[in-house]
């Protein structure tokens, strides 16, 4: 799959070359080059500042003119570029071949759901860790923006060769899962007249009496002498059926579910303990060791881990830029949070992923950055880890905001917006943020079938073109027999230029870690060209003449197989009709 900015690159890399041997330019070390696209049309279709950027390593600073035109001498041979011109102070600006463009329509028809499948990473691994939503209740809008993230940086991924694993992690044990056995106990109490105390900080949901009226059903009052394990076993299989299913719904579907217990029950935890120590990583004390021209205090958790005697620290401080060491093991003998998450990762990297991605929540920011860190100290290559930290999500309907706890019960389901919305709308509206940044939902927009709706205003370029196929179909028209070369306008080359684009929006997706790129660019760019395109060029129309119809029959066609091609990157459904 041919990328031009990549491929421009790599031919001005060996222009430089060329240039070098034939003693226009001074031997150097030569970087790499940036291609990208202009934001003016009539400067091209790409452009590079090459010229300006070598010019001081070259010796010739303030000739970058001179040095564009060097260049442009020693340029290989294109089948894909028209004509190179220079602008300004030694930009090189180049235009696409007309009928390189025409040809394309049939690269992609050839192709077809495999358009933009690349093999730049076959033979490596990836791993992507989303949700990771402990057992506790129903899945908020909250946790599943990360998991929207994640699936969609996963069939990006796997469309560069990429072999992936999708994973969940999670926790059924500690204090947050006995209040979820003790609230179902006191909700089943309540519901059958008994006496009852619900707990302090208890789970309040609905869905808890929804629990407790189930256990009722099957069990009648045989579980009233019960412990609270016995209705913490129950909610945990049901509320993650509940969530698997939810998941389900809008498209997401794990590969693993890895426990946190794992890491306890085959030791891992205390030899990664083991370990650090034996780096001289860790120390005991009753508080953190702090810099003494720092004035900081350890907050409430290390207080909590030191409460009654020496905690287990890590030196973090030593490894990375941290404000102050964090606690491993409580003085009790318990661990923190910290010490199965570092063994975690450490189970991730033994399992020979080359990329592994955390998909995390802004509260985690810190544990982030000292689990990368720490994998470092350990002797892994720390590059292999990579986090993409998303802010907190505000649902808005008629300009009001919806509050949201899932210990008060007060929060909208995942199934509740997708009811509400549709599951294509849950995922576009949650992927088209960037994740560094705080999103309202605006209910009222992704309910609107309008093109205002981002959603529908995609969805319906690719009804656009089933139509079209309809209509051909009545008419006993094929595609097939078009002659691309009738395809001159300037709005059909236009769309054919943004649908070869695509290969280049999933490269710069995965290689910075922003999926939500694509969700811009289907948006603002490809469906914007589209039905620019439809508008301006008709098939169908009585005027159109019968080859130039059968021309762009199959230029739609091809349209089809690309928008219907970014709706699945990004796990959403290519609907034929509206």
């Amino acid at each position: 799959m041919k990328r031009i900015a990549n491929d421009l690159a790599s031919a001005i890399e060996q222009a430089v070359r060329q240039a070098q041997q034939a003693g226009d330019l001074p031997h150097f070390e030569i970087p790499p080059f940036k291609v990208s696209r202009p934001s003016r049309v009539d400067h091209g279709d790409y452009a590079t500042n090459a010229a300006l950027q070598i010019q001081s390593v070259a010796g010739m600073k303030g000739q970058s003119r001179a040095i564009a035109e060097m260049l442009m001498r020693h340029l290989p041979e294109s089948d894909y570029v028209d004509s190179v011109d220079i602008a300004g102070p030694g930009f090189i600006n180049f235009r696409l071949s007309d009928s390189w463009l025409q040809a394309q329509v049939d690269l992609i028809l050839a192709e077809g759901d495999r358009f933009a499948q690349m093999d730049d990473f076959v033979g490596k691994k990836a791993q992507v860790e989303c949700v990771s939503a402990n057992p506790t209740g129903p899945l908020t809008v909250g946790r599943v923006r990360g998991g929207i993230i994640g699936d969609t940086l996963a069939r990006l991924l796997r469309s560069m060769g990429y072999a992936v694993e999708l994973e969940y992690y999670f926790n059924n044990a500690g204090a947050q899962m006995r209040k979820l056995g003790e609230s179902l106990q006191a909700r089943y109490c309540e519901r059958l007249g008994l006496d009852f105390t619900f707990p302090d900080k208890g789970y309040q949901g609905e869905y808890i009496g929804d629990l407790a009226e189930s256990l009722i059903q099957d069990n009648g009052d045989g579980l009233k002498e019960s412990s609270w394990e016995v209705f913490k076993n129950f909610a945990e299989e049901h509320i993650f059926h509940m969530i698997r299913n939810s998941l389900t719904r809008i498209g997401i579907e794990f590969d693993t579910f890895f426990n946190e217990n794992t890491v306890y029950e085959d030791g891992s935890i205390w030899n990664v303990l083991e370990d650090l120590s034996g780096r001289g990583l860790t120390y005991k004390a009753l508080a953190p060791e702090r810099d003494p021209d720092a004035d900081l205090r350890p907050d409430q958790d290390d207080l909590d881990a030191a409460a009654t005697g020496e905690a287990t620290w890590i030196r973090i401080r030593q490894i990375r830029d941290a404000k102050k060491d964090v606690a491993l093991v409580r003085s009790n003998g318990e661990p923190t949070y910290r010490l199965p998450d570092i063994a975690y990762h450490v189970n991730k990297m033994d399992r020979g992923f080359d990329l592994a991605v955390n998909i995390l929540g802004a509260d985690h920011i810190e544990e982030a950055r000292d689990v990368k860190a720490i994998l470092g100290a350990l002797g892994y290559d720390q590059n292999r880890l990579q986090h993409i930290i998303h802010q907190f999500v505000t649902l808005t309907e008629n300009s009001k905001t919806k509050r949201m706890s899932t210990r008060k019960g007060e929060f909208v389901t995942l199934d509740e917006l997708a009811n509400e919305v549709g599951a294509d709308a849950v995922r576009y509206f949650l992927l088209k943020h960037a994740p560094n940044t705080h999103m309202d939902f605006d209910l009222d927009l992704a309910r609107q079938q309008s093109n205002e709706n981002p959603v529908y205003y995609i969805q319906n370029a690719h009804v656009r073109c089933s139509g079209i196929a309809r209509q051909a179909d009545e008419r006993n028209l094929s595609f097939a027999l078009g002659n691309v070369e009738l395809l001159t306008d300037p709005a059909e080359l236009s769309l054919i230029r943004k649908m070869m684009e695509l290969p280049e929006v999933i490269e710069r997706s995965v290689q910075e870690l922003e999926p939500h790129k694509i969700a811009i660019w289907a948006h603002e760019e490809l469906a914007h060209s589209f039905h620019q395109t439809y508008e301006e060029a008709r098939a169908m129309h009585s005027d159109v003449p019968e080859a130039l119809a059968l021309a762009r029959l199959k230029l739609y066609a091809a349209a089809k197989i690309v928008l219907k091609r970014t709706l699945t990157l990004m796990g959403m459904s290519a609907p034929e009709s509206m």
